[in-house]
C-alpha cells in the first residue's frame, strides 16, 4: 500500500533530490558548514567557491540549501538580501561565457547511423547477438533523440507502454512529466515516419531484436548481451552518446552532450524554414528565450546582411 511518504517523495523528481542531497553534502562535508545555516555562513560559503564553481552551480547549491531549511521548518537564510547581493557580485567579478553543447549536424547523424547499420549487419552475420542488440538500441536512441529533440532525461524515461508506433506512419510518445510541465499533466509528442533516418523504424527494430514488450525503452546491455531490467541512468547517456559518435568516426566528441541532439534538430529545422513558433510547439518550449538558446543562426557573423549593405556603398574615389 502506498504511504504518505511515497506521495510526498513522488512530488520531487529523483534528479532534483539527488542534486539537492549533493549540494547539502558539499556544504556540510566539503566546506564544513553547519545546518541550519545563517545568512553570514551562506555568504562565506559563496565567497569560498566564487570563481571555482560555475555561477549556475552556486545558484543551484543555494536553492538546495534554501529548500532544506523550508523542509525542516527553519527560516530560509538564502532569501536574505545579502545572499542575493553576493550572488550578483560574484557574477559581476567572475563573468563566464555560457558553454553550449555542439549541435549534432544531420551529416554527422547520417554518418553515425550508416556506421551503426553496417555494424548491425556484421553482428547479425557473425552471430554476435550482444553487439546486434547494442547497435540496434544505439540507433533508436540517436534517431528518437534527434527527431524529437529529447535530452538524456527524456530518453531515459521512455516507456514502451506509453509509446504507440505504426510502421510507415508515425509514433506517439507520452511522458508523464517534463521539466516545463508545472501542472504535472504529462506531455504527448508525435513524430512521423521518415523515408530515411526514420525514428519509428529504428524503435520498432529495437523492440523486434530485443523482444521487449513493456518497461523502459533505453536499457543497459552487458558484455554477454543481457539486457538490464530497468532503464539506463540519465547520466550514463552522455558518455554512451560520445562513444557511439567516436566509434563512427565523428571528431571532437568531448564537445557533445545530450543537448546536442536537441540543438542539432533545432538548428536544422530553423535553417530549413521552420518558424520559431512551430519549432517551439514541436519541441515543447514555453518561451522564446529557452528556444533561442538551442537554435544556431545559419549566418552567425551576419555576413550576408553586411555584404548586402557593403555592396550598396558608393565606390571610393581614388586619390590623385
Amino acid at each position: 500500500m502506498i504511504q504518505i511518504d511515497d506521495y510526498l517523495r513522488a512530488a520531487t523528481r529523483d534528479n532534483t533530490r539527488k542534486s539537492y542531497r549533493a549540494a547539502v553534502n558539499h556544504f556540510e562535508i566539503e566546506w564544513g558548514g553547519f545546518l541550519p545555516a545563517t545568512a553570514d555562513s551562506i555568504v562565506r560559503y559563496l565567497a569560498a567557491y566564487a570563481g571555482v564553481l560555475a555561477h549556475n552551480t552556486l545558484k543551484q547549491r543555494i536553492s538546495a540549501l534554501g529548500q532544506w531549511h523550508v523542509d525542516q521548518g527553519f527560516p530560509d537564510p538564502t532569501k536574505m538580501p545579502v545572499v542575493r547581493k553576493m550572488l550578483r557580485g560574484i557574477q559581476e567579478l567572475h563573468p563566464a561565457q555560457e558553454k553550449r553543447a555542439k549541435p549534432l549536424q544531420l551529416e554527422a547523424l547520417e554518418q553515425t547511423c550508416a556506421w551503426l547499420e553496417q555494424q548491425r549487419e556484421q553482428a547479425r552475420q557473425q552471430g554476435r547477438f550482444g553487439d546486434l542488440l547494442r547497435h540496434t538500441r544505439d540507433k533508436a536512441l540517436l534517431l528518437i533523440g534527434f527527431w524529437r529533440g529529447f535530452r538524456s532525461d527524456e530518453l531515459a524515461r521512455l516507456e514502451i507502454d506509453r509509446i504507440e508506433a505504426v510502421a510507415g506512419e508515425g509514433m506517439t510518445i507520452y511522458l508523464p512529466r517534463t521539466k516545463t510541465d508545472r501542472s504535472l499533466k504529462g506531455t504527448t509528442y508525435k513524430t512521423p515516419a521518415l523515408s530515411k533516418l526514420c525514428p519509428v523504424a529504428a524503435y520498432l527494430d529495437w523492440l523486434a531484436v530485443s523482444g521487449l514488450k513493456s518497461g523502459a525503452v533505453i536499457r543497459g546491455i552487458d558484455r554477454w548481451g543481457t539486457i538490464s531490467e530497468g532503464a539506463v541512468n540519465a547520466a550514463s547517456i552522455i558518455p554512451l552518446f560520445r562513444r557511439i559518435l567516436k566509434s563512427a568516426g565523428v571528431t571532437d566528441v568531448h564537445l557533445y552532450s545530450s543537448h546536442s541532439l536537441r540543438r542539432g534538430f533545432a538548428s536544422w529545422a530553423s535553417a530549413n524554414g521552420w518558424e520559431m513558433q512551430a519549432l517551439m510547439e514541436y519541441v515543447g518550449w514555453k518561451n522564446i528565450s529557452s528556444a533561442s538558446r538551442y537554435v544556431d543562426s545559419p549566418d552567425p557573423y551576419h555576413r550576408e546582411m553586411l555584404e548586402r549593405l557593403v555592396s550598396k556603398m558608393p565606390p571610393t574615389l581614388e586619390q590623385p
